[in-house]
C-alpha cells in the first residue's frame, strides 16, 4: 500500500467517478450481473432500467435534486464521521465511525429505499413491495411509502418475523402490510423469492424496491447509486477532518448494500484498502447432506451461480442446489451476494473476512460499553474483525456504523446468554425478553 495519498478534493464529482460508470450499460461484472428473470418480468426490467437511465443518471425532471433534498430533510442527511476516541486507544490505530445508525430509521437502508419510492412516483406506479431479513430495509421502505403515499406491502421469513418484532411494529405504524413467508428456513432468501412472485403478477401498477445490490440489472447498479452516498461523505470527511484520505475502510457484507455504498466513492483510490466483513455463523464447513451451511460467507467461501436473478457467488452445495444460511444476525442471513462486489473480491480491490457469531456479539457489546453506541448485529460483524485483525490494518481506519441495535437487544439477550461473551453484561435477568 503506498504511504503517498491524495491531500485535496480535486476530484470528478459524485455520478462520474468511473468506479460508479461499472455496469451500468449492461449489468455485467465481469461475469458476474446481468438479468436472468423470467419473460414475464423482462418488460418491467426494462421500464426500470429507462426510467434508471432518465431519472437517476439523466436527473430528468429534477429527480435527483427532488431526491437529495429529501435525503437531507426527511432522512437527516449528512452522517458524521466520527473519531471513536478508546477504539483508538485500544487498536493504536485512528479509528473512525461512518454514523449511518443516525439517520432516520436506524440504518444506511433509506437512502436507497427513498430512492426507489420516489422514482416508482415518478414512473407511476401506485404500489411498493419489498423483502427484508433484519427487517431494516422493510422499515426504511415503510418510511419512505408512508412520507411519499404510496401504499406498500412487505414480505419478511416468519422465523426473521419472530426475531425482529421491534422492525414489525414499525412498519406496521408506517401503515405498511406485513406478509409472513413460511417457505424453506423463513429468512431473507425466500422473502425475496416470495416478493419477486408478487412482482411478477402485478407489474403494471407496482415497483418491487430490492434492498440491495442483488437481483438483475438494473438493481445492482441502482442501490449502489443511492448507496454511494455514504462513501462519498466518508472521502469528504477524511479529507476535511485529516487531510488524507483513510487506509482502510472497513464495513460488514450480506447483500452488499452497505458495502458497495461504503467502498463506492473510495473503488477508485488503490491506497485505500477495502474489507468486506461477512457472517461466518458458527462454522465455515458445509453440511452437503443437510443442504445447510452454517454461515452467510458467500464472498469468502461461495462459488459462481445464480440467484435471483443475476449471476454471483453463492452458497451452493455440489450439485448447485442453494444451501440454507445462518448468521446470529438475520440482515446477514442470505445465500448470496451482490454481483459488483463478486467482481471486486476476484479482481483483488476487495478483501473479504468470515466473522464468527461469537466474535459479533463481542464486537456487539465492545462499542456498546466502549463508546457508548449500540450497533446493529450486522455491524457488530466490522468491529468483531476490527478486534481480531486491527495489527494488519494502516493508520486511520473507517468503519461504517451501518445500523442501530434496538431491534436486535432480543436476540442479543437470548444469543449471550447462551455464550461466554468477552465484556458481556450478566444478561440472564433478562433471559426470555424485555
Amino acid at each position: 500500500m503506498s504511504e503517498t495519498e491524495p491531500t485535496t478534493t480535486d476530484a470528478p464529482e459524485p455520478s462520474r467517478r468511473p468506479g460508479r460508470e461499472r455496469g451500468r450499460d449492461d449489468g455485467k461484472f465481469g461475469r458476474y450481473g446481468g438479468q436472468y428473470v423470467p419473460e414475464a418480468l423482462m418488460p418491467a426490467i426494462e421500464e426500470l432500467t429507462d426510467a434508471y437511465d432518465r431519472y437517476v443518471l439523466g436527473n430528468e425532471d429534477g429527480f435527483m435534486d427532488e431526491f437529495r433534498e429529501r435525503l437531507a430533510d426527511f432522512g437527516g442527511r449528512p452522517t458524521p464521521l466520527q473519531r471513536a476516541e478508546r477504539l483508538s486507544e485500544r487498536y493504536d490505530r485512528e479509528v473512525y465511525l461512518k454514523r449511518e445508525d443516525l439517520l432516520h430509521g436506524g440504518a444506511h437502508k433509506l437512502n436507497n429505499a427513498l430512492g426507489q419510492v420516489l422514482l416508482a412516483k415518478y414512473m407511476g406506479k401506485e404500489r411498493i413491495v419489498a423483502e427484508t431479513g433484519a427487517g431494516q430495509h422493510g422499515t426504511a421502505t415503510a418510511m419512505a411509502a408512508a412520507h411519499l403515499d404510496m401504499p406498500c406491502e412487505i414480505y419478511m421469513g416468519e422465523r426473521d418475523i419472530n426475531r425482529q418484532r421491534p422492525n414489525v411494529f414499525r412498519m406496521k405504524l408506517n401503515g405498511a402490510e406485513v406478509n409472513p413467508v413460511t417457505a424453506g428456513r423463513g429468512t431473507l432468501k425466500e422473502a425475496i423469492s416470495e416478493t419477486m412472485r408478487d412482482w411478477a403478477t402485478t407489474v403494471e401498477n407496482t415497483h418491487y424496491v430490492i434492498g440491495s445490490v442483488v437481483g438483475p440489472h438494473p438493481f445492482p447498479v441502482m442501490v449502489r447509486d443511492f448507496q454511494a452516498v455514504i462513501s462519498e461523505e466518508a472521502r469528504a470527511q477524511s479529507i476535511e477532518k485529516t487531510g488524507e484520505l483513510p487506509t482502510d475502510v472497513v464495513a460488514c457484507a450480506g447483500g452488499g448494500s452497505n458495502t458497495m455504498g461504503s467502498f463506492a466513492g473510495f473503488v477508485d483510490d488503490e491506497s485505500v484498502a477495502l474489507h468486506a466483513i461477512e457472517a461466518g455463523g458458527s462454522t465455515l464447513e458445509v453440511d452437503e447432506e443437510a443442504g445447510v451451511a452454517p454461515n452467510s460467507a458467500s464472498l469468502f467461501a461461495g462459488e459462481e451461480g445464480v440467484l435471483h436473478g443475476a449471476r454471483t457467488k453463492l452458497l451452493q452445495d455440489s450439485h448447485g442446489q442453494i444451501m440454507e444460511s445462518h448468521s446470529v444476525s438475520s440482515g446477514l442471513d442470505y445465500a448470496g451476494v451482490g454481483p459488483e462486489l463478486a467482481y471486486l473480491v476476484d479482481e483483488g480491490r476487495v478483501t473479504p473476512v468470515a466473522v464468527d457469531d461469537d466474535a459479533a456479539l463481542e464486537g456487539f457489546h465492545r462499542l456498546s460499553n466502549t463508546e457508548g453506541i449500540i450497533p446493529a448485529l450486522e455491524t457488530a460483524h466490522a468491529f468483531g474483525y476490527l478486534e481480531e485483525h486491527a495489527e494488519d490494518l494502516g493508520e486511520r481506519v473507517v468503519v461504517t456504523v451501518s445500523g442501530r441495535g434496538d431491534k436486535d437487544l432480543e436476540s442479543v439477550i437470548e444469543e449471550t446468554d447462551k455464550r461466554d461473551i468477552e465484556g458481556a453484561p450478566d444478561m440472564s435477568m433478562f433471559t426470555g425478553g424485555i
